[in-house]
């Protein structure tokens, strides 16, 4: 007796804990998914492809997207998921949904995989104001057609008669942004690559702009180009300069087989993907002009090679290889103070491969100065600095065997030549001349 009473007491607290576990199940989760949507600018085009973000602890169970215009709602995307996933990101394109001119709601509705609403789940319902737009941004050039030699630097400063998402110039494909001033113009320095001919540099730029539809404007920027000339040099490379290369920068090319090779591959791979790193360093940049006047170079120096040097390198008669110096080395006296070239903010302080100890600073609208070798640094990344102050002193690190600041110039994260900045003409007759006559 005593035996089925006990039973039956374990029998009545099991149901009850199922019972519990049920009612937990079915009214745990009383909200839909979080819902977010890419873009969400309030304007659309037929291109647009909406990304919808959806995440809930239950799942995600169902979408469906619609337009809703003059009360009448359009499903353009029904969707009923087999797997609950908590999260889920589902591209819906505009292109069939048959949209017309002016405003309407986009409205979504979001379904959990929760037993609430007696097993049908949470709906979340989210209306979002929009407008087709089908017209691109127009873009006016206010400053006349630059002067821009191989190598060098260029500015422009337009106006776009919408709100944009992106704008900027377009060199050979490479995007280099635009920044929106106080006045409601933008401007943007771009380069015109070395590895560029006149020829091809002049018909390979274009301003563009994409408003916030997603509509795209894409023009020819007119410039005026000119070749210059850049020092070419043949270097045979010797046995005992391979060996220190490599007891110094062994680290870099740990797979080399011999001093030959791996100094090839710092050469070639390693300074390959600096340079990928400085163009991502070059993106951090603030949207006004940071600098003002000329850049100076390091006091009292001597200049040891220039800008966009060709080196040709042979091994026992036969080329194996070649590299572009892309900066100013300038010679002082050993571990020299070395000075910010102009006013700006800290942006990389550190190791950089063949650079070695490298700082850069951001000097705005994508114009950065970098200086490489150092011995010491003394300034952080996100420091201030004012033109003339001392950064770092010179010295050896990286691929370089002698005491030296290895000085340059970024525009757009692609380097320049640093002769122009430090030139007090061409900065008046290039830069600043230009923008001035083009804000009157």
């Amino acid at each position: 007796m005593r035996k089925k009473s006990m039973f039956s007491t374990v029998l009545v607290l099991l149901v009850i804990a199922a019972l519990a576990a049920g009612g937990y199940t079915f009214f745990k989760d009383m909200d839909g998914p979080a819902v977010q949507v890419t873009p969400n600018t309030g304007r659309v085009s037929p291109a647009t492809v909406l990304q919808i973000h959806m995440n809930d602890p239950s799942g995600i169970r169902s979408l469906t997207v619609g337009i809703r215009k003059n009360n009448v709602l359009n499903v353009i995307f029904n969707r009923h998921f087999d797997e609950y996933l908590p999260e889920r990101v589902v591209d819906v394109p505009l292109k069939d949904s048959n949209l017309r001119e002016g405003a309407f709601d986009l409205e979504i509705r979001a379904t959990d995989g929760s037993l609430a609403g007696f097993g049908q789940g949470n709906t979340r319902t989210v209306q979002l104001p929009m407008r087709l737009d089908t017209q691109p941004p127009r873009i006016s050039v206010k400053t006349l057609p630059p002067n821009v030699r191989r190598g060098g630097s260029a500015v422009v400063r337009y106006t776009i008669d919408e709100d944009v998402s992106s704008s900027g110039v377009l060199v050979a494909g490479y995007f280099v942004p635009g920044f929106l001033q106080k006045d409601g113009s933008y401007l943007c320095f771009f380069p015109f690559p070395y590895t560029m001919t006149a020829r091809d540099f002049k018909n390979a730029v274009e301003i563009t702009a994409t408003d916030l539809a997603g509509n795209v404007s894409r023009s020819r920027l007119t410039v005026m180009a000119f070749e210059r000339n850049f020092k070419s040099d043949s270097l045979e490379l010797k046995d005992d300069f391979l060996l220190s290369v490599e007891n110094k920068l062994r680290a870099l090319a740990p797979n080399a087989a011999n001093p030959l090779e791996c100094y090839l591959y710092i050469n070639n791979q390693v300074r390959a993907a600096n340079v990928q790193t400085l163009r991502e360093i070059g993106k951090d940049t603030a949207a006004a002009m940071l600098w003002s006047g000329i850049f100076t170079r390091l006091p009292r120096s001597a200049a040891r090679a220039g800008f966009a040097d060709h080196r040709f390198f042979h091994y026992q008669g036969k080329l194996v290889g070649e590299s572009f110096h892309l900066g100013f080395d300038l010679a002082s006296v050993r571990n020299a103070d070395v000075p910010a070239a102009n006013s700006g903010r800290v942006v990389y302080t550190g190791e950089l491969g063949i650079y070695g100890n490298l700082v850069v600073i951001d000097h705005g609208l994508g114009l950065m100065s970098l200086y490489s070798h150092l011995s010491e640094i003394q300034v952080n990344k996100g420091d201030v600095v004012k033109k003339g102050q001392i950064i770092a002193r010179t010295g050896s690190t990286g691929l370089a065997f002698g005491d030296h600041l290895h000085f340059g110039i970024l525009v757009g994260g692609v380097e320049v030549t640093p002769l122009e900045w430090i030139d007090p003409k061409w900065v008046r007759d290039n830069i600043t001349g230009r923008l001035e006559a083009a804000a009157n």
